[in-house]
């Protein structure tokens, strides 16, 4: 039954990944409809609301506890709890944490999506464009930790990181130049 489990969490992981790449988007589409002529930016903003809240509600929440949920139960049936303190399981400790910052990052979409349909948008659709790239470096970290494990390089993990980051926030302003110029 272990590999059906990992199997099933494999697949919300991308369900669930699915979901915290296109809510943003979402975000950044209500945020700029703001700037649109009222009965343009009444029609966006109604088909956007519907949208994230299937998206939200159907897809991204459900896969966020079904993760969890098929997680936890390898984490039990691998016995992997058993290792998370011990030398061969600092992969796995590491792991977590990066999950738990994970999870913080959906509870911040949720607030921003409660936000939204107050018609309140406290960050600008640049800033939302910087936060879309959280979950993309968790996702590298994370899939770098549990295909490599004991022998990963941690310095070299979080020196990559960085890296990857600089490039996205240059990739993120270059892309804002071009828009500009459209």
């Amino acid at each position: 039954m272990y590999l059906y489990f990992k199997s099933l969490h494999i697949i919300f992981v991308i369900t669930w990944f699915a979901g915290l790449f296109y809510a943003p988007r979402l975000l950044i589409y209500l945020i700029e409809a703001n700037e649109k002529p009222a009965n343009e930016k009444s029609i966006l903003q109604n088909q956007l609301n519907i949208m994230f809240k299937r998206l939200w509600f159907i897809i991204t929440w459900p896969s966020a506890i079904l993760t969890l949920i098929f997680g936890t139960i390898i984490t039990i049936q691998g016995n992997w709890y058993l290792i998370i303190f011990e030398k061969e399981g600092k992969w796995f400790l590491y792991k977590i944490i990066l999950i738990i910052i994970l999870y913080g990052y959906h509870f911040s979409l949720h607030y921003l999506y409660k936000k939204s349909l107050q018609n309140q948008y406290p960050y600008t659709s640049q800033q939302i464009r910087y936060w879309n790239e959280i979950p993309t470096v968790l996702l590298l970290a994370i899939v770098f930790l549990v295909v490599i494990k004991q022998e990963i390089n941690y310095l070299g993990i979080f020196s990559g990181m960085i890296l990857f980051i600089i490039i996205l926030i240059i990739v993120t302003k270059l892309y804002k130049k071009y828009r500009k110029k459209i």
